[in-house]
């Protein structure tokens, strides 16, 4: 059976998600899609909308086979660990290809831009070194690089667009561990990443949609944006916990650990440098929103998604020693499947590169106990009553 692979957050499946999933399969000509889907926290170093189970009800609802967790670890890095991750898993399992979406809509820009910067990339590591200590932030340090160094001529890839931008790392991720999967991209259509719902139609941004369900629009009214089968995923999650994965409720228990820590011991704590511990600790001796909080802290040089991504770092007690010391993604935690990637498992299961882990109590090894400590800490900042769900849940079967 003829495999693709696709890359996701599902934060939460929107319509958007829905012509990706079936134009990937369509486009690759495979008998099965394979989504790598973070877990409960996410690159942007927030808290899932949704923690992954309601997640995988939703991809599988839509037409996804496999559902496999990419590990906090990977989950919540940067954009090249991101993809390194994502790709190593797609290439473990046994894609032949895989489809991510895109403002360029067209694979070759960026098979060139790759290229280019693998040609001269001394002078572009000098680039950016020189571009960051002039005190931007190092996103826009790298695109500064990039542009001196192809000058917008056309046939690169427009590396400002956030579909852009990922796309790029997991070609270079692909590339770089030499695997064999074929890259493909499909044009991302609707709103753009941060548009709100009132620009939209039936494709909207998942950022405008979770923006809108915190404005109090009901689920009923978000409808037109998402397939059934997440509206009623959606339902039965906000019953069951009360309200959706937020920094804001989560705030008062990243607050209490930060004070808790003193600003010392906040820089063992993976992403947090440059002397910003002193003012991480400030802000939240000051704030009682998250949003306070985040504006004190946030700057030129330090994004919003930066910081968020030290918060997760605080929040689930990842320290800079922890992330070191993981090189490769060493198992795929199957989170749910349907008959179809039943029945791919049972024909791969001899070929497959890594151990298929579908219990908790198998993740043995420090990045799999890691999966399930970040797992707890996000229940507790729901406040969901027992924190076994990681050991109880199986992996879901859609057939």
């Amino acid at each position: 059976m003829k495999a693709t692979g696709i890359i996701v957050e599902y934060n939460p499946f929107h319509n958007g998600h829905l012509h990706h999933a079936a134009q990937t399969k369509k486009q690759s000509g495979a008998d099965v899609l394979i989504a790598v889907m973070s877990g409960q926290f996410l690159q942007r170093g927030e808290p899932a909308f949704a923690d992954k189970w309601t997640r995988t009800q939703m991809a599988l609802a839509a037409g996804v086979d496999l559902v496999i967790e990419l590990p906090y670890v990977y989950a919540t890095a940067q954009a090249s660990d991101f993809a390194k991750g994502g790709i190593a898993l797609l290439d473990a399992i046994g894609c032949d290809s895989f489809c991510f979406g895109s403002e360029q809509g067209d694979i070759e820009p960026f098979l060139r831009s790759y290229s280019l910067l693998e040609e001269q990339r001394d002078q572009y590591e000098h680039l950016i070194h020189e571009a960051v200590q002039t005190g931007i932030s190092y996103p826009m340090a790298l695109n500064k690089a990039y542009t001196q160094l192809t000058g917008n001529a056309d046939g690169f890839a427009d590396l400002k667009q956030p579909n852009n931008i990922l796309g790029f790392h997991y070609i270079e991720a692909a590339r770089k561990m030499n695997s064999r999967i074929r890259p493909m991209t499909i044009q991302r259509i609707g709103a753009n990443y941060h548009d709100p719902i009132e620009s939209s139609t039936a494709i909207a941004s998942a950022t405008g949609i979770r923006k809108a369900f915190f404005e109090d629009k009901s689920i009923e009214e978000l409808s037109v944006f998402m397939p059934e089968a997440s509206v009623l995923a959606l339902k039965r999650f906000k019953e069951e916990t009360g309200s959706f994965g937020s920094w804001e409720r989560f705030y008062p228990l990243l607050r209490y650990t930060i004070l808790k820590e003193r600003p010392e011991s906040l820089k063992r704590f993976a992403e947090v440098t440059e002397g910003i511990e002193n003012l991480i600790y400030e802000a939240a001796k000051i704030e009682d929103t998250f949003e306070g909080f985040i504006g004190r802290v946030k700057s030129k040089r330090f994004t919003r998604t930066r910081v968020q991504r030290m918060m997760t770092h605080i929040f689930t007690g990842f320290t800079w020693q922890q992330l070191r010391s993981f090189q490769a993604p060493s198992y795929l935690r199957l989170l749910g499947m349907s008959e179809n990637g039943r029945t791919y498992l049972h024909h791969q299961k001899k070929k497959i590169e890594l151990p298929l882990i579908s219990r908790a109590a198998s993740l043995n090894d420090s990045m799999g106990k890691l999966d399930i400590h970040a797992t707890n800490m996000y229940l507790l900042g729901l406040g969901v009553t027992g924190l076994k769900k990681e050991f109880t849940t199986p992996p879901i079967y859609f057939g």
